[in-house]
């Protein structure tokens, strides 16, 4: 008897499958988080990440080939600025139909190329692939690095630590910003570089009303959630900030008195303190996206 993947959605799945891995080499911080870390040197760790974008899932046929290589830089590169990190290499894996054009690729790789020159990333080389129907995809690994032991893992938060998010919430397919949006690598680094650093971060690309349980799960916290306090994009409504997803801000927790020195400082971003940890054992919300169900 088989179990179709649409019987036990995305978390069920990751669940599943992470539990069987098998590592050779030593890690720091292995599958689960948004990258994992690998040492380097007494300087550095080395952060590894790989995502996806395929048409008809995270961009439509029509999209601007341009929009649709940021896009898929973007994402990896957000999950690099969730760890505190700083990207260095990508390669890029192409697959697309024969009777695709070559203005399309070609458009894309400007798309890649463009953000990649503004986060300092060197395209290293990647691969091309033939589709045997008429589709696009294009996966991103992307490694790099972060201050040695430094890394913020979602597991980090502890009860009482307010819960943050850099940026407004909702909105994001019908506004374009699900293929605009710029990773919030400078935040992340001020955070790193200036301090008071977060106990816990995420990017929050499936919706808070998945990445807030993943992250107070990792924490071993429950959470309480003020949505009046949520900060929507225009035309939004606070249930559309929890569950629509693709946002790329990002979800983390600072003790009080950090939230405190944060909130009054200069930053290049957000801080919109929406709730905090605790120990009531809440770990649900109205669901955001998750492949593999309809």
């Amino acid at each position: 008897m088989t179990t179709p993947l649409s019987q036990l959605g995305e978390n069920a799945v990751l669940h599943r499958l992470l539990s069987r891995l098998t590592t050779q080499a030593p890690m720091l911080t292995g599958p689960g988080d948004d990258c994992a870390v690998v040492a380097r040197n007494q300087q550095w760790d080395t952060l590894l990440k790989t995502d996806v974008v395929v048409e008809a899932v995270h961009f439509t046929r029509d999209t601007e080939p341009e929009r649709i290589g940021h896009k898929a830089l973007a994402r990896a590169v957000s999950d690099i600025a969730a760890m505190g990190g700083i990207p260095e290499y990508a390669l890029i894996t192409l697959l697309m139909h024969p009777q695709r054009s070559v203005e399309t690729a070609e458009g894309i790789y400007r798309g890649i190329n463009s953000l990649a020159a503004r986060c300092g990333i060197s395209v290293a080389g990647g691969e091309t692939s033939s589709l045997p129907y008429d589709g696009l995809v294009i996966n991103v690994a992307l490694t790099g690095r972060v201050e040695h032991g430094r890394a913020i893992l979602r597991s980090g938060g502890r009860p009482g630590d307010i819960i943050c998010v850099s940026g407004p919430l909702g909105g994001s397919f019908p506004s374009g910003h699900h293929l605009d949006f710029e990773p919030r690598l400078e935040l992340a680094r001020h955070f790193m570089e200036h301090g008071p650093t977060p106990t816990a971060m995420m990017d929050l690309s499936d919706g808070l009303g998945c990445d807030l349980p993943r992250l107070a799960a990792a924490s071993r916290c429950g959470f309480s959630l003020n949505t009046s306090a949520i900060p929507c994009n225009p035309g939004c409504s606070a249930e559309q900030a929890i569950s629509d997803g693709e946002d790329y801000e990002l979800l983390f927790t600072l003790a009080p008195t950090d939230f405190e020195v944060l909130a009054s400082a200069t930053l290049p971003g957000g801080i919109f303190a929406i709730g905090t940890l605790d120990t009531s054992g809440q770990n649900s919300l109205s669901q955001g996206w998750q492949h593999f169900r309809a």
